[in-house]
């Protein structure tokens, strides 16, 4: 039997298995380095009148999955004469998870038969897969019929100003800035995404005049949208919400200006030699969280978020969805720059016991390449250890941990794997969860921000001999806490971030099984989980903080 035999027949077997979802899963494991006949397989059972019918969500998902040979199959049936209107609605729904881009004669074909795929929509509008399919087809000439949709209640709004967003198509930008007037609920977010991607300075006007116009308490959007088009970034008071922070995003643009002034860091205070807190203003945010563009198909505009540096994402972070799993993952390193700013902190970082206010002042140039916003900086003596295998991980551990609390026989489910928690990349971690905490489980994880076999193990070495000598040179890390309801009913709580300096450093101090020096800088306030963060830090300084 053949290779395109054997995946054929695997692939009815696990269809028709008690539990496909899980079958499909193994199948798809199994074949993770030969997915053109997997694909190919699909694609026969799709063209099957007998079997797609049945099985169609399992192959969609199938098709989704395969990556570049998935793809093919999915232009191939798209393309398909007189395909049916439910698979018509799957396949493009997939296509657009994808992001691929389908040829503009296809989608006016499909557009002129928009009601018998609207799934629901009331009159002429066209479904929401097909508009964003158009938004991202890369083809302008299909702005005006999206344009359209914008004065159409029935029409999906929202979705077709993303979908001009991604077109480009800046003679739609005062449009979709004046129409922000009239939206309100779920279409407001959408549109102010969209003038972000349209990336059009046309829009900063009409954006601060709705700020001086509109009585709406909402303002994060438009704050937003106004911070990515100027570069300007103004600093808000900590912890402001509701009307006190649409207030002060108010009298932050009220002057009008737009142009980013110096980077400047203000409210320093040391409350101890292991505490301190300062404020970034109008920071340069070269290193930064920032929400990834939407996710075609996506009703959540502002959902995924990434570490950047000058704006390349480094680690994919999540939703900020407090009832989902936090994960990380490697997307890419930054260039070398990254390491050249953070270096300019290092003369005295060599043996660091104390934080006052003459260090931190010298460090300002780098902590106003920081994003705006308001800081914590700890110093600490981390448990930390290296760890390069998933399964020693927090990131899988932590499952673990909560089928225990529930009861839980310990057993994992087949497609439950280390590897699909692995951030992708080996790192530090406590060696614990943080004692004495309010959350039953606080981990901990630093990931680092060159590759891990660049480190030069005879710098390593000089390290472990000033540790063993009695100094504490010191690490600098980017972190925050992430507070999370799993699932709503596992509380879990995580010290997270990634290294600016010292990689070299935390190696020695783990490979000598000694605490390790770290001087944390973590942003609090706006969107970072305040009330929790401020928590979260003040435990870790309470178990971790140096002594000295």
């Amino acid at each position: 039997m053949g290779d395109h035999d054997t995946v054929r027949v695997r692939l009815r077997a696990a269809l028709r298995a008690d539990d496909p979802w899980t079958a499909l899963y193994a199948l798809h494991s199994q074949n993770a380095d030969r997915h053109g006949p997997l694909a190919g397989a699909v694609e026969e059972l799709y063209r099957s009148d007998t079997d797609h019918t049945a099985f169609r969500p399992y192959l969609t998902w199938l098709l989704r999955s395969l990556g570049e040979p998935g793809d093919a199959v999915l232009l191939r049936l798209l393309a398909a004469p007189g395909l049916a209107a439910d698979d018509r609605q799957d396949l493009l729904r997939t296509a657009v998870v994808r992001g691929l881009r389908l040829p503009a004669e296809l989608l006016r074909t499909y557009a002129q038969d928009a009601p018998a795929s609207s799934g629901g929509n009331a009159g002429n509008a066209p479904a929401p897969e097909l508009v964003d399919a158009m938004g991202l087809s890369g083809d302008p000439s299909l702005a005006p019929r999206l344009g359209a949709l914008l004065q159409d209640p029935a029409a999906p709004r929202g979705r077709a100003a993303l979908a001009l967003g991604r077109l480009g198509a800046r003679a739609w930008t005062a449009p979709i800035a004046e129409r922000l007037f009239e939206v309100t609920g779920l279409d407001h977010t959408p549109y102010t995404v969209a003038l972000e991607l349209m990336g059009d300075p046309a829009a900063v006007p009409h954006l601060l005049r709705w700020l001086t116009e509109s009585s709406e308490e909402r303002v994060y959007d438009v704050h937003h949208a106004l911070v990515r088009l100027t570069g300007r970034d103004p600093l808000l008071p900590e912890r402001a919400c509701g009307a006190a922070y649409a207030a002060a995003v108010r009298a932050a643009w009220a002057d009008g200006r737009t142009k980013r002034a110096p980077a400047a860091v203000r409210d320093l205070v040391v409350e101890s030699g292991t505490r301190a807190r300062f404020s970034v203003d109008e920071g340069a945010g070269r290193i930064r969280v920032a929400f990834d563009p939407p996710s075609p198909g996506s009703s959540w505009p502002r959902w995924d978020r990434c570490l950047t540096f000058d704006r390349k994402p480094l680690y994919r972070l999540g939703s900020l969805c407090d009832t989902c799993e936090l994960g990380l993952t490697l997307l890419d390193w930054p260039d070398d720059e990254a390491a050249r700013i953070a270096a300019r902190m290092r003369g005295r970082l060599a043996d660091l016991d104390r934080l006052d206010t003459a260090l931190l002042a010298e460090w300002s140039p780098v902590l106003g390449e920081l994003e705006t916003g308001h800081y914590r900086a700890l110093l600490l003596d981390l448990p930390l250890e290296r760890v390069a295998e998933p399964a020693r991980s927090w990131w899988y551990r932590r499952a673990a941990a909560r089928a225990e609390a529930d009861g839980d026989d310990g057993e994992r489910h087949g497609y439950d794997r280390p590897e699909d928690y692995w951030p992708g990349v080996a790192h530090f971690q406590l060696t614990a969860p943080v004692p004495g905490g309010r959350v039953p489980f606080t981990y901990g994880a630093f990931l680092p921000s060159q590759p891990p076999e660049a480190l030069d193990p005879a710098a390593v070495a000089r390290h472990a001999a000033a540790v063993a000598a009695g100094q504490r040179p010191a690490a600098v890390v980017l972190g925050w806490i992430d507070d999370r309801y799993v699932e709503a009913r596992h509380e879990e709580r995580w010290l997270v971030g990634t290294i600016l300096d010292g990689h070299h450093r935390l190696a020695a101090y783990a490979a000598a099984g000694i605490p390790a020096r770290v001087l944390l800088l973590a942003r609090v306030g706006e969107g970072s989980g305040a009330d929790g963060g401020l928590e979260g830090l003040a435990e870790v300084a309470a178990a971790y903080g140096c002594r000295r």
